[in-house]
């Protein structure tokens, strides 16, 4: 009898402790162990139940034991005075579909203590989970419920306990490391070395961990008594010194932030050849993705020095967020993600200033609310019934917008009073499990806000508000918006309208009505400056009197972007603002493009209008709110451009776009230093006029300035990704071979990917066939690939075949996604596909192989598609001949009335 895919673990029974005593087999690939368990019965039973995967136990027996007290000092198990009670009472039970283990036994175990020891065995895991192969290593990664895969165990969060870990068998050469310090370091007597590392605080199982191979170590950080150590394979060792001047950076700041100190005693960061995800946070042995801490600031883009910072940084807040204080179960994984999202942003603003990273996080939050727009999102706090569907809940929404949640609230309460209730949370619950109730509780205690309210209604519920806003000035007596008097004494009132926002037009009248407790913070110019005033939206609409001496000339409804709404200005309101759009803040100008699209795909606003928005911002200089319109034209481009309408469409851009880029050239004209910011306003400006223009004399610079395989390039990194592409699309035989050798062999791992996708980018027809069939050879390593195929899936000249390569040669596809966040990303790829004939074939092919752990990424998929291929079929039409009016001449050419700084 199985027990259901959404068994859970009961609660009587818990660990107290394990020591693992493991012995791997590089070689084969293959392991065996013998585990003690120290466990607490709060009541009698004749069964054990535990999470097991592929494990072959070849013994059990359990004792009842007198369990002394155990601490993560202890260096040796507690003293014990083992009683036998039972034996197994035939083969344990194996269940697939839950995922367990039951142990019967042939005796009643007494409640108390007792000690449950198992000897088992098992093999490497195929894919990027468990015990695995990555490159020259064996490597663990067991979040969310994987550490199943090499112990049999409590694999649920709230099971939290000890671990004492031994591993034999590691060969000359190769380094062990694990949570704790290496105790001992010893011959196993077969011809290998057993490592002993030091015991652990109470950590849940999908926080251990173990890497062994040959890596090397950077050279040793000491902070505030912390060891920060990186380690790489040889090759990459000179590419740790960022890593490691990140991580010592941030260790004292996380710590003043949090009152305490670092709890896990070390700290290593080690860089995995193929890796699942960006990092895993596993306590005191972080496990990256190479990409994602590896980087020399010599020659790589600043982007990825941000990145880098941005993921060490998440990943060492974990170890307070998520390690000390541990969710209960899978629906509070948002605690450990958008607080440790929130709190990287933070902190390296703090650190790094002038990298402005705030605005960085302003391009997530906007995958954030498209994807939580769609009918098939789901609520920051989900309900989660087993690992699987907690595998599916590592999105945007539980990142992204989780932490704006947080950031909107910090606002909300103040920044003072936000940390002391985020110290008084970690003192209540270290080193246990703890709630989004229970944070809750401790901010309002900290605070003497009244949060749980609108805290619950922001991560219980799914979707976010759009916020009409309309304003009713005095105009001698008359009338305002509204149509209403204006209040005495001419003083200007907004009116404020909330509902819920979905990117399908038509949802809203099928969904139930929704609203929340927003906090809006108006920025607004009287007639004596600019001011702000927030505003805490409870009710469906407000009509609140402006903060205003004189009249109010434009209103930004989103000051700082620091909501998670979407803002709909209603004539007036919009009419007023764009002229004034040089006073708005950067983030606000983002925030004004970012709403005005969403507008237009919900069907509320004309693309034209949207086109108009952004033909007026041609003076526009910051490089952030300039990647916000190439990317919002990147999008029309791809998905919303009849081919006979390119030519006006690469007009309108090199219009828009094309002195500014030809002033600044492909380098600084003194030959001095430049400031970061005019470095990427030269990158977005470039990238607009080579690779959405095409225009000619770009292109042709772009490729020759294409680095030389033989020596050091002597070009910006932030314009490596440009040059590269270009050289890509337009590539022969020789070319393709020499970009495919540079990814294959360079060291820097951001170099070889960007030199892998790259090939996923050519254009040549006979090479468009040679790169689609790469993606399942060695070419392209199991970690790339859901990324490589999508670039394929972007690509005019490669979309069609690598969509035949998916549907016609599943099994090999699906076999090389041996990984379900690869798998993931490989369906949510699909929505690449531009056309309404995509969609249909896409449906059926998703129907025919429905794909286990994809489920929410399967209907999200589909939405997309079926609301691009709506709005293809409303704009396609006024986007051409928008284009070809502008380029006739017959459209203006707006401008703000001042120069944007």
């Amino acid at each position: 009898m199985t027990l259901g895919k959404d068994f859970r673990l009961p609660s009587d029974i818990r660990p107290k402790s394990y020591d693992a005593d493991l012995r791997i087999d590089m070689a084969e690939g293959r392991f065996e162990g013998v585990l003690t368990l120290n466990l607490a019965l709060a009541a009698a039973r004749r069964e054990i139940v535990l999470h097991a995967v592929d494990l072959e136990i070849r013994s059990a027996e359990i004792r009842s034991a007198e369990i002394g007290a155990t601490t993560p000092a202890a260096t040796t198990p507690p003293a014990t005075t083992p009683r036998p009670v039972g034996r197994l009472l035939g083969p344990p039970s194996l269940d697939s579909v839950s995922q367990t283990v039951t142990l019967r036994f042939d005796e009643e175990l007494p409640a108390g203590p007792a000690k449950l020891v198992i000897a088992y065995r098992g093999a490497f895991s195929p894919g990027l989970r468990g015990l695995y192969r990555a490159g020259p290593l064996a490597v663990t990664q067991f979040e969310a419920a994987d550490a199943r895969r090499l112990f049999p165990c409590f694999d649920e969060p709230a099971f939290k306990a000890v671990w004492r870990l031994s591993v034999a068998g590691v060969p000359d050469g190769a380094v062990a490391l694990g949570n704790g310090v290496a105790t001992r370091d010893e011959p196993d007597g077969r011809g290998g070395r057993r490592v002993t590392f030091a015991p652990t605080p109470p950590l849940s199982s999908y926080l251990v961990a173990l890497i062994v191979g040959p890596i090397v170590p950077s050279a040793v950080a000491q902070i505030r008594q912390v060891p920060i150590c990186t380690w790489t394979t040889a090759d990459k060792r000179h590419l740790a010194v960022f890593a490691q001047e990140t991580a010592s950076a941030v260790l004292p700041r996380l710590e003043d932030y949090f009152g305490l100190p670092y709890p896990f005693g070390k700290l290593d960061q080690i860089g995995v050849p193929d890796f699942e995800a960006g990092a895993m946070e596993n306590a005191g042995a972080i496990t990256f993705r190479e990409v994602a801490l590896l980087a020399d600031p010599a020659t790589a883009p600043l982007a990825v020095q941000k990145r880098v910072a941005e993921v060490i940084t998440h990943e060492l807040a974990h170890q307070w967020f998520g390690n000390l204080v541990t969710m209960e179960w899978w629906d509070d994984l948002w605690l450990n993600e958008a607080f440790a999202t929130w709190m990287a942003y933070k902190i390296v603003d703090d650190w790094r200033p002038s990298w402005r990273i705030w605005m960085d996080f302003e391009g997530g939050k906007g995958v954030a609310l498209a994807l939580d727009a769609l009918v098939s999102a789901h609520p920051i706090r989900a309900e989660i019934k087993n690992a699987e569907e907690a595998g599916e809940s590592f999105d945007a929404i539980t990142y992204e917008k989780g932490g704006a949640v947080l950031r909107m609230l910090e606002g909300f309460l103040g920044a003072d009073h936000f940390r002391d209730g985020i110290r008084l949370y970690m003192r209540r619950h270290r080193e246990a499990n703890a709630t989004a109730d229970d944070l809750w509780g401790a901010l309002e205690e900290a605070s003497g806000q009244p949060i749980v309210e609108m805290a619950n209604g922001w991560i219980r519920q799914t979707g976010y508000p759009v916020i009409g806003l309309s304003i009713e000035h005095d105009a001698a007596g008359g009338r305002g918006a509204a149509g209403e008097a204006s209040p005495a004494g001419g003083q200007p009132v907004v009116e404020l309208r909330q509902r819920r926002f979905f990117a399908e037009g038509g949802a809203a009248a099928r969904a139930a009505a929704a609203h929340w407790l927003v906090p809006i913070v108006l920025r607004f110019r009287d007639a004596v400056g600019v001011k702000e005033q927030t505003i805490l939206l409870a009710t469906e609409t407000a009509r609140v009197p402006i903060a205003a001496e004189g009249p109010v000339s434009w209103c930004i409804g989103n000051a700082e972007a620091r909501g998670f709404y979407r803002t709909a200005y209603d004539a007036d309101a919009l009419e007023r603002l764009l002229p004034c759009v040089a006073e708005l803040r950067p983030a606000e100008r983002v925030v004004l493009i970012s709403d005005a699209w969403a507008l237009v795909r919900a069907g509320e606003a004309p693309v034209e209008q949207f086109l108009d928005l952004v033909a007026s911002l041609r003076d526009e200089l910051d490089h952030v709110v300039l990647d916000e319109l190439v990317g919002r034209l990147s999008v029309i481009e791809h998905r919303f451009l009849a081919d006979a309408d390119r030519g006006h469409f690469g007009a309108f851009v090199t219009d828009l776009f094309g002195a500014r880029a030809a002033a600044l050239g492909w380098a600084s004209h003194a030959g001095g230093a430049e400031d970061d910011e005019k470095r990427l306003r030269r990158s977005v400006l470039l990238r607009a006029l080579v690779l959405l223009a095409r225009a000619p004399d770009a292109v042709r610079e772009a490729r020759a300035r294409l680095p030389s395989a033989a020596g050091p390039a002597r070009l910006d990194p932030n314009l490596l990704d440009i040059v590269v592409t270009a050289a890509a699309r337009g590539a022969d035989e020789k070319l393709f071979e020499e970009l495919r050798a540079r990814a294959r062999t360079d060291a820097d791992p951001a170099t070889k990917r960007r030199y892998l996708h790259a090939l996923a980018r050519v254009e040549a027809p006979a090479l468009s066939a040679r790169a689609i069939e790469l993606a399942l050879g060695d070419d392209v390593p199991m970690q790339d690939f859901s990324s490589y195929l999508a670039t394929l899936l972007g690509n005019r000249a490669t979309r069609e075949g690598a969509f035949r390569l998916i549907r016609d040669r599943w099994a090999e596809t699906r076999a090389k996604a041996d990984s379900p966040m690869i798998l993931r990303r490989l369906v949510e790829g699909l929505a690449a596909l531009p056309e309404r004939r995509h969609l249909d074939e896409v449906r059926a092919f998703l129907e025919a192989h429905p794909i286990d752990g994809a489920t929410q990424a399967t209907a999200q998929t589909l939405e997309r598609m079926q609301m691009d291929a709506a709005l293809r079929d409303r704009i396609l039409g006024p986007v051409g001949v928008w284009m070809k009016r502008f380029t006739d001449g017959v459209l203006s050419r707006p401008a703000p009335t001042a120069k944007i700084p």
